[in-house]
């Protein structure tokens, strides 16, 4: 079950890596837009659409990877209280009843808001260059699919913490600011410990 996690884990992995240098795309979409409007006075007329599609690429195709990360939100004021099985027991019970519905429905609707775009070739109704948009309304149900795929591992996650009496461990490839700083002090407590408990030992 371990090797099925991972291997699920390492695909978003894999994804959520691939579309992040949408960010560098947005980045240089808005940075170029600028210049040319407040230097050249000369303004783009497809910069706002590429800012969005990027963003709205990125936001979605890394739902999948910040969930095998644990990066959404979640209301863990009472949550980390709890006992590791009454945890898995409950994020279980939520996978079956609201994530699969909820996801289910993204795709379904996804691919049906997405057909009907490609089937008449839209294009953005807010660019005076008629931007074609349709190709970036697939990646609603791809979404939908990476999420679906990525909750079978956190459902398997559940099932091996309530065997097992602790939660599996995960791939780590990126940490929060807070939580770097906080093992940073930790290490740099510990050593101040040794150099204290290896001071005591000389004196003696």
């Amino acid at each position: 079950m371990r090797s099925f996690i991972f291997a699920i884990d390492r695909f978003s992995q894999w994804i959520g890596h691939a579309f992040a240098w949408c960010i560098l795309a947005m980045t240089f979409g808005v940075g170029y837009e600028v210049f040319v409007r407040y230097v050249l006075r000369d303004p783009t007329s497809w910069a706002f659409d590429l800012s969005y599609m990027m963003y709205g690429t990125l936001f979605m195709m890394g739902g999948a990877y910040t969930l095998s990360r644990d990066g959404h939100v979640r209301g863990d004021v009472f949550y980390r209280l709890w006992p590791i099985r009454l945890q898995a027991t409950i994020e279980l019970t939520l996978y079956i009843f609201f994530f699969y519905p909820a996801v289910l429905a993204l795709i379904f609707a996804g691919w049906d808001f997405a057909h009907e775009s490609l089937r008449y070739k839209e294009v953005s109704v807010w660019s005076p260059a008629n931007i074609p948009i349709f190709q970036f309304k697939m990646i609603i149900p791809a979404a939908g699919i990476l999420l679906f795929i990525q909750g079978l591992a956190q459902v398997a996650r559940c099932i091996l913490c309530l065997r097992e009496g602790q939660w599996p461990e995960k791939i780590s490839d990126v940490e929060e600011t807070e939580t770097m700083v906080l093992h940073q002090a930790e290490d740099h407590a510990e050593v101040q410990s040794e150099i204290r408990n290896s001071g005591k030992g000389s004196a003696r």
